[in-house]
């Protein structure tokens, strides 16, 4: 059965009457005929009983009544769905971001989203950097935001920004009115960081490295926001990404730019190739794209 026999067959129904169906439907008469007729043959009896006078519906055709109407209207329920879907009047995007981005840039950036798409719902996962690759990986989510991934790595990644580890002191510690630090100076106090497997961890770790540096860990924690407290207790010191700095000071401590080395790398959004994005989950993207420097 289709759609289209379907609608023929209940106009016909509810109005007894092929010339009416036939206005209803704009069909002229020789088509609406065919259309029950080829209904009737691929169900295998008739549908109505006709003669020259009167239309009436066989018992068979009286069963179908309840089951087209609602074949019918199931269908259009689903087409006004599809095509809200489509143009942005309801959905929901799922995306995955590091703590450091969704607790930052994301909400500003949400709230530009919530205006232009008020009907549309998002959920954010903040997990850390591997968990936003693994989640984009395995189509838990269809957008992530991260640190750019190694080369080789099976997601699309399109770059926001550069962002660059600054060092994040106590107020009161005599380097808070030092504009430039450099890492060996800040090494030289109590080091607290997130824990592993974190990608800000991992990254300091690389970059001091090659330098021939270690972080001297005494204080870790899951959470940045746990991190910037304990460095404003004056437990030590710690490096962030940059775009923590906001949440850093009203946490109570103080941000300084970092350099010898610098340490920084892209921030972007991942995808996984081959599976197009959903209408709600490109206009995050795209909103994403737009937006990010307005809130930087």
């Amino acid at each position: 059965m289709t759609v289209k026999q379907i609608r023929a067959f209940l106009a016909v129904a509810q109005s007894l009457s092929f010339a009416v169906a036939c206005e209803r439907l704009h069909l002229s008469q020789s088509a609406l005929s065919l259309t029950i007729k080829a209904l009737e043959e691929g169900l295998g009896g008739r549908l109505f009983s006709r003669t020259t006078r009167n239309v009436a519906l066989t018992p068979e055709g009286q069963a179908l009544l309840p089951r087209a109407r609602k074949l019918v209207a199931d269908w259009d329920n689903a087409e006004d769905e599809m095509r809200q879907l489509f143009t942005l009047q309801r959905g929901r995007v799922t995306l995955a971001a590091i703590p450091s981005f969704a607790c930052n840039l994301l909400p500003p950036i949400l709230k530009h989203f919530r205006l232009r798409y008020p009907k549309l719902n998002v959920t954010v996962n903040d997990v850390i950097n591997e968990q936003v690759l693994e989640m984009v990986r395995d189509r838990q989510v269809e957008l992530g935001v991260a640190f750019e991934p190694a080369p080789g790595s099976s997601l699309t990644f399109t770059p926001l920004y550069i962002d660059r580890f600054v060092a994040v002191v106590p107020s009161d510690s005599p380097l808070a009115n030092a504009t430039v630090i450099d890492w060996k100076t800040l090494l030289e106090q109590p080091f607290i960081t997130l824990q592993r497997p974190s990608a800000v961890r991992v990254l300091l770790e690389e970059h001091l490295q090659a330098r021939q540096m270690k972080l001297p860990v005494e204080f870790e924690s899951h959470q940045l926001a746990t991190v910037g407290r304990m460095v404003a207790s004056g437990l030590g010191v710690s490096a962030v990404p940059a775009l923590c700095v906001e949440q850093m000071r009203e946490l109570g401590a103080r941000c300084i730019t970092l350099h010898e080395p610098i340490v920084e790398r892209a921030m972007g959004v991942l995808t996984k190739p081959g599976h197009e994005l959903s209408a709600a989950a490109q206009a995050l993207f795209d909103s994403l794209l737009d937006e990010w420097k307005s809130v930087l």
